[in-house]
């Protein structure tokens, strides 16, 4: 079953970062072939990942503080991404025969648009759909798909270059798994490759209701 955090009468979407989960980033400095964290063990964990990808830290204290509504979680959207939950509720994702149930921005202008759509939005459920489009303004116009296959193949995050005083923050982009560009990057947020997708008019019938509690905390 479903669990949605609320404050002041508002849905916090699972991905939300709060306000007590912020931890200043270490410097960021020069490595071999890229760059780290002056300190590597920054709050007691190693910030780099199997794939060599440097991860900006997080704290994990969900429901503490106040909700930054916009400001994605990084740990926590990973984590929906790759087991591909619910944005919002933290619960599975809708699926069905076509696939997982995906809320995109209207590119539809796009070439080929849907199919091979690089996002770092993660699944839905159905019902969670009303809630993203009525509080989020740049999804009111979104449109709903269903995706057959979903590559988590990239990386969210801001590039650095090298410079004659240590690294250079460039621009914030996505970088796909195997570019050398990987380790000159803090991550953010996954990023992945929609295939096999099937635009659909609306969300599905809610088939379940989410339980909401009231309160900042859990």
């Amino acid at each position: 079953m479903s669990v949605l955090l609320t404050y002041k009468g508002h849905t916090v979407p699972h991905i939300t970062a709060w306000s007590s989960e912020h931890l200043k980033q270490p410097p960021v400095v020069r490595s071999a072939g890229g760059v780290t964290f002056a300190d590597i063990a920054f709050a007691g964990f190693p910030h780099r990942d199997s794939a060599g990808v440097l991860w900006q830290p997080w704290a994990l204290r969900q429901g503490d503080g106040m909700p930054e509504f916009g400001r994605v979680h990084g740990p926590r959207q990973r984590r929906v991404m790759r087991r591909r939950l619910c944005q919002v509720c933290g619960g599975p994702a809708d699926e069905n025969e076509q696939g997982t149930l995906w809320l995109l921005e209207n590119h539809v202008t796009a070439p080929g648009w849907p199919e091979r759509e690089v996002t770092t939005h993660s699944p839905v459920c159905a019902s969670c759909v009303p809630l993203v489009r009525s509080q989020c303004p740049h999804m009111q116009d979104a449109v709903t798909v269903r995706v057959g296959r979903a590559a988590v193949d990239g990386i969210y995050g801001l590039l650095y270059a090298a410079g004659l005083g240590g690294p250079v923050p460039g621009e914030a982009k996505v970088v796909f798994a195997g570019d050398p560009r990987v380790k000159w990057m803090v991550g953010a947020q996954l990023a992945a490759t929609l295939y096999n997708v099937t635009v659909v008019d609306r969300p599905e019938p809610v088939t379940e209701e989410p339980v909401v509690r009231a309160g900042a905390h859990r």
